[in-house]
This record gives C-alpha cells, structure tokens and sequence, in this order.
C-alpha cells in the first residue's frame, strides 16, 4: 500500500516539479511549467452522483490522478488493472485516470507517477532522465 507520503517523494525526485496546495480544495498536486501531472484528487458532487447513476461508487482511501499518453494507453491501463485504477465521467475523453493508494505498491506507484510526468515534463528533460537511467 502507497500512502501520500511515497508519492510526494516519487514526484519531487523529478526534474523541475513543484508542489501545490489547491486554494478551493486544499489538496496537494504536483507540476512542471506546463501543467500538472498527478495530484489528490477526491470525489465532487457531481462525481458521487454520475458514478452512483452507473451503479459505482467512489473507493474507500486516497485516490490520486494520473495523465497518461493517451486515450489508448488509458483504455489498455484501466483493462490491465481495474482494481488499482478507475476512471469517472468527468474523465471521459481525456487522458487521465485515477489511482487508489491503498491497494497499489510503492514501485508501481513510481511507474505512473514517472510515465505521468513524462506527459508534461519538456521533451529534452524527459530525454535526458531516460538516458541517465538507460530507459531511452
């Protein structure tokens, strides 16, 4: 089980992120100039109520977002792994999914959290990470 905590070291051992503090929220995300990459993300109104129209509901824990490559690679993730990762309504169209904390390990955690800020970090860093650990 991954907790916060792993993940604010997993992110902030990446080139130029930053941490936020969300001003109508007060959850914690973290971001590179041109966006952010992954951050808290818990359940709206809305949320509740379109999941609970499907006959879903909201997970039990911390859930956090997560930008994948594409709406692809996002179908093939939430395929390979319904039980780590999930998406909601709002998502629908956009790269994005969501991350349960509580059932997910810390390696794997970096692995998203990693390939996320590949998505948004600029192409020369991302390159230059990959290289230095011999991932090109």
């Amino acid at each position: 089980m991954a907790t916060v905590d792993d993940l604010r070291e997993i992110a902030l051992a990446l080139p130029g992120v930053l941490e936020v503090t969300d001003g109508h929220t007060g959850t914690v995300a973290w971001r590179v100039k041109s966006g952010m990459f992954t951050g808290v993300r818990g359940p709206r109104a809305t949320d509740l109520r379109q999941l609970e129209e499907r006959g879903r509901s909201w997970p039990d824990g911390v859930v956090i977002g997560v930008r994948t490559a594409g709406l692809e690679e996002k179908e093939a993730l939430l395929a390979a792994e319904p039980d780590v990762l999930f998406t909601i309504p709002h998502f629908d169209g956009y790269p994005n999914l969501l991350v349960r904390l509580d059932v997910i390990d810390r390696e794997r955690l970096t692995e998203l959290v990693t390939d996320s800020w590949l998505t948004r970090a600029p192409v020369r860093v991302g390159k230059q990470w990959l290289a230095e650990r011999g991932l090109e």
